[in-house]
């Protein structure tokens, strides 16, 4: 039997990583001016970690999607750099989160631009299909 729709798995779990990633750089950018969190450590960055999923599979016949793979969202962790130390007139020398908000900017539109990517990959694929099943009535 034909794949029709075989790429629309990975792509809708690109999908879902690239958003997981776009709700943690939201995240890093409303907690940029956080002093303190709930162990009185300023906030640390997050960053997510994606990782490649192979599937060895093949579909009746040994052709399609034989080593198709899908990315996914391996885990989010704490950025390893350690907080920036400023000077506070009323307080002395304060610790805030080493957050770069210029650079966080940059990352959510590189992640919104990959989402977007990926949903035109799905808009393509159902264009596809529909064109297919429409051969089939002829």
């Amino acid at each position: 039997m034909i794949q029709v729709l075989g790429g629309i798995e990975s792509t809708s779990a690109a999908l879902a990583s690239e958003r997981v990633r776009m709700d943690v750089i939201s995240q890093n950018i409303a907690n940029a001016t956080t002093m303190s969190g709930p162990d009185g450590r300023p906030y640390q960055r997050q960053q997510v970690v994606f990782e490649s999923v192979l599937r060895d599979r093949l579909p009746a016949g040994g052709a399609g999607l034989a080593g198709a793979t899908a990315v996914r969202v391996a885990r989010v962790e704490a950025d390893p750099r350690a907080p920036r130390t400023i000077y506070d007139p009323l307080r002395g020398p304060v610790e805030v989160p080493n957050i770069n908000v210029h650079e966080e900017m940059a990352d959510l539109i590189s992640a919104s631009r990959a989402f977007e990517a990926n949903l035109a990959v799905l808009k393509t694929a159902r264009s596809m299909a529909v064109q297919t099943l429409a051969l089939g009535k002829r």
